[in-house]
């Protein structure tokens, strides 16, 4: 159990979390060899934080961007008779819900990967 703090109530994703009045649910690594009850540190590598968290954000923003743009030539180029802009917005916002799938997808195979799971780094009590 982590200990939830006050920064959980703002945040977009806390129905990711299995929350409950004692705090969150979550599953560590356990090299310390911890029992159930000890209070624990627990880690997170802050270059798998890093690259979560351009996975998550960075690539939706990136493809959204691209999207657009892209959108926006080829309404230009091939489709006269249509405004360029409403051609961008449809290819942007469809590389946006492409790329979150493929978030979606990509999370659920990195779950399993024992290098982007938390640690428990030490026993304190």
């Amino acid at each position: 159990m982590v200990q939830k703090r006050g920064a959980c109530d703002g945040c977009n994703a806390k129905g990711t979390c299995a929350t409950t009045p004692e705090g969150m649910e979550i599953s560590a690594l356990n090299p310390v060899k911890a029992r159930v009850g000890q209070t624990v540190k627990v880690s997170l590598r802050p270059e798998t934080y890093l690259k979560g968290t351009m996975l998550v954000y960075g690539l939706p923003l990136v493809l959204f961007i691209a999207g657009a743009m892209a959108g926006k030539n080829i309404g230009e180029k091939y489709m006269a008779g249509v405004n360029s802009d409403v051609v961008a917005a449809i290819a942007g916002f469809s590389a946006l819900v492409a790329s979150l799938l493929l978030v979606r997808i990509w999370s659920k195979k990195l779950e399993s990967k024992t290098e982007y799971q938390p640690v428990i780094d030490e026993i304190i009590e």
